[in-house]
């Protein structure tokens, strides 16, 4: 049973791995044709940067012996004391699996800087943010920290991921500033084709994402595999038609609606069945589209909506999963079986890592501008970073 469960997590890393290059092909097709090349490139460079950080440092801080309920201690610094076999998941298996969602995590934040940050000042950013927001997240909710000792539950990423990437990208958005011409002319999609491949790879790929989180080829593995497709589904159609109220039922108002389902089913996953998981995707679609309609009323360029997708997103499911859990398919009871507490708890956890990942981000970028400037210069940015920062065009 171990090689098979071994075998499991490793394919689900994979997906998780191919969603980061995913989450580059769905942003590259949202941005002008002159920056989509600089997209791609920094969901890659996202990958590559965890992978070292994640080896050297980050795994340690977020998944060794806690320490006060706060950050991981150093005993696994480059990956010492991580052993490749024994009788359950080996904990490299788990390692990398847990790299994948870090480095996934940095990709949906570069929405908030889209045209427009110095590929030098983002690498800093990113080393930065995985350090010092990542992480320490990753420790609370996951690693043994103050969140899980308190019972917050969070089965794939609804705090750790959305919620931290969501909110973190529209504090990065205030910092760096509105893209040149942003409510002043139109800032159509180049391609849209290339989106709807970025989001075919993260439904994909999510199926990985939070099946195997159950870390085994179990039932709870089942279920989430089952209630993923649910909630992807519910959000799509919600989302669209809602959309479509209002005007005509794009492409994109789908795909979004299922990246909305996908994110709100994340935290609850391995808690509930598959009609909560309907009425969760169902939700997390309107939720998500009015989450959009908010923002480009305050004309915040947080420009291709992390937070109204992930952060919106991971917040309603994150609370939902206090909402709908059933002891009978994770072990906990919500609200509506009896548990109450459950749902403060989901919310108070929720709050104060938003919190700590909108004000942590806001500091953290802040103190990078000033040091080195986060943003190109305004003729760099009008020929496009594709030729400013990497010398390449996309046209032929």
């Amino acid at each position: 049973m171990q090689a098979v469960d071994t075998a499991f997590v490793l394919i689900c890393t994979t997906l998780v791995i191919l969603m980061t290059f995913g989450v580059g092909f769905f942003y590259a097709g949202l941005v002008h044709r002159k920056n989509i090349i600089s997209m791609i490139t920094l969901s890659f460079i996202s990958f590559a940067l965890i992978s070292l950080q994640w080896m050297f440092f980050g795994y340690s801080l977020s998944f060794g012996p806690d320490i006060m309920g706060i950050i991981g201690s150093p005993d696994k610094l480059a990956l010492m004391n991580v052993a490749t076999d024994g009788e359950k998941l080996p904990e490299m298996v788990f390692m990398v699996f847990q790299m994948a969602f870090a480095a996934i995590t940095l990709a949906i934040v570069t929405s908030a800087v889209a045209e427009r940050i110095k590929l030098s000042s983002f690498l800093i950013f990113g080393l930065a943010w995985s350090t010092f927001i990542y992480d320490p997240v990753a420790h609370w909710v996951w690693g043994g920290g103050w969140a899980q000792q308190l019972g917050v539950l969070d089965f794939a990423g609804g705090i750790v991921v959305h919620i931290c990437a969501g909110f973190s990208a529209l504090a990065l958005a205030f910092v760096i500033g509105k893209r040149r011409g942003f409510g002043e002319y139109s800032l159509s999609p180049y391609n849209i084709p290339i989106t709807l491949l970025g989001g075919a790879m993260l439904w994909f790929g999510w199926f990985g994402f939070n099946a195997g989180s159950a870390l085994s080829v179990n039932a709870i593995a089942i279920n989430a595999f089952v209630v993923t497709n649910i909630s992807a589904a519910a959000g799509t159609f919600s989302y669209m038609l809602t959309s479509w109220y209002y005007g005509k039922p794009s492409s994109l108002s789908m795909i979004s609606g299922t990246i909305a389902g996908l994110g709100a089913i994340t935290p609850a996953a391995g808690f509930v069945g598959p009609l909560e998981a309907f009425i969760i995707g169902t939700i997390s679609g309107i939720i998500c589209y009015y989450a959009l309609v908010f923002r480009l009323a305050r004309q915040w360029d947080e420009s291709l909506d992390a937070w109204a997708i992930h952060g919106s997103g991971g917040l309603w499911g994150t609370i939902a999963a206090g909402i709908f859990a059933t002891a009978t398919i994770g072990g906990v009871n919500g609200l509506i079986a009896g548990n109450p507490q459950q749902v403060i708890t989901q919310a108070g956890g929720a709050f104060i890592i938003l919190a700590y990942s909108f004000i942590g981000t806001w500091i953290l970028a802040l103190a990078i501008d000033r040091i080195m400037g986060l943003r190109v210069k305004e003729e760099e940015e009008y020929v496009g970073l594709d030729i400013s920062q990497h010398g390449e065009t996309a046209r032929s």
